[in-house]
């Protein structure tokens, strides 16, 4: 995906060198269609330069602060020296994140997607997270809540958040879903304890999951889950309800679980 528009002035852009001349270097800007910047021989480096050349190469991405822009000559003045290393590297890193997620377009849209409806769906990402990376990685992190205040059909939706879930490496996600536990039979409150330690797992949680129940408010518990990936955590939020509700049953007790919380604020 490349911007239509211009670029602000002291903003950094991703650019590969296309031209090398005496007095610059002219430079296509990745990030934006049909957008072409100099970089005067001034600003390649600090200091005097004798040869272009020793700086930068043909095909080579740099990344460039715009200095100043005329729309009327269709002009952008474009800093190299400007520019320190930690600015570098992180614009570089956020220019390869933007195209993971181009990709991840196509996948969740389809092959078949015209320009309009990939322009609009990506339009919506930009607009509530700022960019369409962060876009996917919060509908990871927070499924379809991440994707709710924006115009999007149910459809787009549930294809973007399938696709940010099979797609999208997170540092870990936290999950929170809670379970009901009544136990009228003889064994009360230990039948109740039992499916506790069932929901904990009883030691069959996988190392890289962090589980943890605890008590809301009768007859409703806690379940959270931290885990190195959505699919994981939900996966195991899941089962560990699973336990607790047929270890409740099994002494004759009911059990339910759901999503949202039901009981009073503690």
């Amino acid at each position: 995906m490349k911007y239509s528009g211009w670029p602000d002035p002291g903003e950094l852009v991703v650019g590969k060198i296309d031209e090398i001349e005496d007095f610059g270097v002219f430079v296509d800007l990745e990030e934006y269609q049909d957008k072409r910047g100099l970089i005067h021989i001034s600003e390649v480096a600090s200091g005097w330069i004798k040869n272009v050349r020793d700086h930068v190469r043909e095909g080579q991405i740099v990344v460039c602060k715009v200095l100043e822009i005329d729309e009327s000559s269709q002009q952008i003045d474009l800093s190299l020296k400007d520019v320190n290393d930690h600015q570098r590297s992180d614009k570089i890193q956020d220019w390869k994140n933007e195209q993971k997620a181009d990709n991840w377009m196509g996948i969740a849209l389809g092959e078949d997607a015209d320009d309009e409806s990939y322009t609009a769906v990506a339009n919506e990402l930009i607009g509530i997270h700022g960019s369409l990376y962060d876009g996917f990685k919060q509908a990871a992190i927070h499924g379809e809540e991440a994707l709710e205040d924006t115009d999007l059909s149910d459809d787009e939706i549930d294809a973007l958040v399938e696709t940010a879930r099979e797609n999208v490496s997170v540092p870990y996600v936290n999950v929170t879903g809670y379970v009901d536990l009544e136990n009228a039979s003889p064994s009360g409150v230990d039948g109740i304890r039992e499916a506790l330690e069932a929901a904990e797992g009883n030691g069959e949680v996988p190392d890289e999951v962090d589980l943890e129940v605890s008590y809301v408010g009768a007859p409703e518990y806690r379940i959270k889950v931290k885990a190195p990936n959505y699919k994981t955590a939900e996966s195991q939020l899941e089962e560990s309800a699973r336990r607790a509700v047929a270890a409740i049953e099994s002494e004759g007790g009911e059990g339910e679980y759901h999503r949202e919380r039901r009981t009073d604020d503690e």
